[in-house]
């Protein structure tokens, strides 16, 4: 089932036979690519604190370990192109940050004393945030059963002289 907010591609329509028999405005056509993985010291510097190093130092092995997992996914099933990069690295950026607040969550609990008493942890409200924006990482690149439907498989390679083919 297609997602209702999002038309389907020119591409998939076509596949499809065109149900709706609408006029279909072709897309961009992004030339698909192997990811190179980021430098996740690049984005997770390093600290001369040591509690912010370690936390940087996990953050690292957990983006590096959810890039090795979803790449390849996403390169076979949704064809994607360097124009993607940006978009897989912030979501395993998500991923890294989430864990990071789970932690703080689990080391300091729920509830931690303040200035002004016993308040909220603010790790909570963060990840809060990158779980709504890792929602739409994983709606945008068809990473959930849900979004997966609405997604069909590039053809293999062997003539790329006519998409439409």
């Amino acid at each position: 089932m297609a997602d209702r907010y999002r038309p389907a591609s020119a591409v998939q329509r076509v596949r499809e036979g065109n149900p709706s028999k609408k006029p279909i405005k072709e897309g961009v056509v992004v030339p698909r690519t192997i990811l190179a993985e980021p430098d996740w010291s690049e984005v997770f510097k390093s600290s001369a604190d040591p509690a912010v190093e370690s936390a940087n130092e996990r953050c690292r092995d957990v983006a590096s370990t959810e890039w090795r997992r979803v790449v390849p996914v996403l390169e076979v099933a949704a064809g994607i192109g360097e124009v993607d990069h940006a978009t897989v690295k912030d979501l395993c950026v998500c991923v890294a940050r989430i864990d990071q607040a789970e932690r703080d969550l689990s080391e300091r609990g729920l509830m931690v004393t303040a200035e002004r008493g016993t308040v909220k942890n603010g790790a909570a409200t963060i990840a809060a945030q990158y779980r709504t924006q890792l929602a739409r990482y994983i709606r945008e690149l068809g990473l959930s059963p849900s979004a997966r439907t609405s997604i069909t498989a590039p053809e293999s390679d062997d003539d790329d002289s006519n998409i439409w083919d």
